[in-house]
């Protein structure tokens, strides 16, 4: 059975660093997004080099729904569960930082930095339907919370700004486009290491997000987007499933119920991971 305990220092440490520099290597840092340990232990060993969370899927299993309604604490648990799990840099996908100020958000990354979280994920949306978007003043102040507590950890975590302009505002593409730009420079100034736009796959305006901005972008992937290859071109330094691996089992055990429950049948079924590999992977303490 995995230990539950975060790791020392020094090696999260390590992680941070190394989480960096796979940002920056010839190709885009591939993230199988994860929601439990089964998960994140099958991306491992499916060759990931870092392991990433998906605040919808983790919130989804514990019981509640996306959107800063899970409660902080059982966020980081999980966190810190996967994170003893696996021997790679885990980045914590942590919503809006589960805060409403800039203090609270500093006392989130220090809860995730003990429970061994290397990098984090720190959104714009507010959640609000009159203002979906937090002011650009306001989330610059919250990840520079974010910058100051790990600096006072003396870790050099690895704050990922997600900007979320295409996603929450509907617009022309030239204003969506400078609208994402002011953020992503802001936020870059504000402290944070990357930038993620979910919401854009499109290879032009992928080199144009890339080329504007000084740092990694991260970009949010699956059915329908353009290929790795084509992504990685286009200057993508990451690239994420975000919940679609959590939507996709979830799918497979509606379709395994609703067939049984209705026409007695098992198809949906198959093909399966055999028991004793699943157990195995669990047994096994990295």
């Amino acid at each position: 059975m995995e230990s539950h305990h975060a790791p020392r220092l020094e090696s999260l440490a390590t992680r941070a660093r190394l989480l960096h520099t796979l940002h920056r290597g010839a190709q885009p840092l591939l993230l199988a997004n994860a929601w439990d340990v089964a998960s994140a232990r099958l991306a491992a060993r499916a060759g990931a080099a870092a392991i990433a969370t998906t605040s919808s899927g983790v919130a989804w299993s514990l019981g509640a729904p996306d959107g800063d309604r899970l409660a902080r604490d059982a966020a980081i648990a999980l966190v810190g569960r996967i994170a003893a799990a696996v021997p790679l840099p885990v980045t914590a996908d942590l919503e809006s930082g589960y805060a409403v100020d800039a203090a609270g958000v500093r006392e989130t990354i220090g809860l995730a930095l003990a429970a061994g979280a290397a990098g984090v994920n720190l959104e714009d949306s507010s959640h609000d339907p009159a203002e979906p978007l937090r002011p650009v003043a306001e989330q610059a102040e919250r990840l520079a919370a974010a910058r100051a507590a790990a600096d006072a950890a003396g870790v050099p975590l690895f704050v990922n700004a997600r900007v979320d302009v295409f996603l929450r505002r509907p617009g022309a593409h030239p204003a969506l486009l400078d609208a994402t730009l002011e953020r992503g420079r802001a936020y870059l100034a504000a402290g944070a290491d990357g930038v993620f736009v979910p919401g854009v796959t499109d290879p032009a305006l992928v080199r144009e997000l890339t080329t504007a901005l000084p740092a990694p972008v991260n970009l949010l992937v699956g059915p329908g987007a353009p290929p790795v290859a084509e992504l990685a071109a286009a200057g993508a330094a990451r690239l994420s499933l975000g919940s679609a691996v959590a939507q996709a089992a979830y799918a497979t055990a509606a379709r395994a119920a609703g067939e049984f429950l209705t026409t007695g049948g098992y198809q949906p079924l198959t093909p399966a991971l055999d028991y004793g590999d699943l157990n195995a992977l669990l047994a096994d303490d990295d």
